[in-house]
């Protein structure tokens, strides 16, 4: 997982300067929203799981997450929201791939489409860059939950890929058809993880000047600050060197 640590620090990053509580819990809401139309049944739903544990990790009220299930069980008010994936170039050609959950198809592709213009990138069709990313499943605990080799060992004994852990945390690496087992299998032993869900990795990173990962941060920082997209992936390699000049 090459690189790994050096991204998660950089979103740390932003997670310390995205104070937006309104907006991350929009976010989550969503998830939570589309995840209870597979099925409101707790038990049986492990990306509803996974999704209320991600919103209890942000402090989310119960009511919020409450609300949100209604909405997809028609108990409440709500939109119909789709899952859409966007894929580009941000500046010197780095990959870039954008995921949303929207109940405005061409709304969002138009605000997509700005927030890559004005960073000097530009949106691509599907499939432009998603073959220089591996779809796997993440599962991440804080590091004060196990030891290194403890964590390591049962998430292997649990059917994981592949384990990194640091001062900070445990990420869980799986291939995405044992995300589930391995989650259950973890939580059993150690709780509900932070997260718990299918994240693109990028084959071989990219490596940049830290102007042009300011650029890309902005890139970054617009689609974030859109309601609509869940995630962002990059194929940058977020060196210290680049997180310490972004920090600054």
């Amino acid at each position: 997982m090459a690189g790994h640590s050096q991204f998660k620090n950089i979103m740390h990053r932003k997670g310390a300067q995205d104070k937006k509580r309104a907006k991350i819990f929009t976010k989550l809401a969503r998830e939570i929203t589309v995840s209870a139309k597979i099925s409101d049944d707790i038990n049986s739903n492990p990306r509803l799981r996974a999704a209320i544990a991600a919103a209890r990790v942000q402090n989310m009220p119960k009511d919020n997450i409450d609300r949100a299930i209604k909405k997809a069980t028609g108990a409440g008010e709500g939109d119909n929201y789709e899952e859409v994936r966007y894929e580009g170039y941000g500046t010197a050609g780095v990959a870039v791939i954008v995921e949303a959950l929207t109940d405005n198809r061409n709304r969002t592709a138009s605000e997509v489409r700005a927030a890559f213009a004005k960073s000097g990138g530009n949106l691509g069709e599907t499939g432009s860059v998603g073959f220089m990313f591996n779809r796997l499943g993440e599962i991440v605990y804080p590091a004060d939950k196990a030891g290194a080799d403890e964590m390591f060992e049962a998430a292997l004994e649990a059917g994981a890929a592949n384990v990194e852990s640091d001062d900070e945390s445990h990420v869980i690496e799986t291939e995405i058809e044992e995300l589930n087992n391995v989650r259950e299998a973890l939580t059993e032993k150690f709780g509900d993880p932070e997260s718990a869900k299918l994240v693109f990795r990028a084959v071989t990173e990219a490596d940049i000047s830290i102007d042009q990962a300011q650029s890309i941060m902005k890139l970054v920082d617009a689609l974030e600050d859109n309601d609509d997209v869940q995630n962002v992936w990059t194929n940058v390699n977020w060196t210290d060197e680049i997180a310490a000049a972004l920090d600054n």
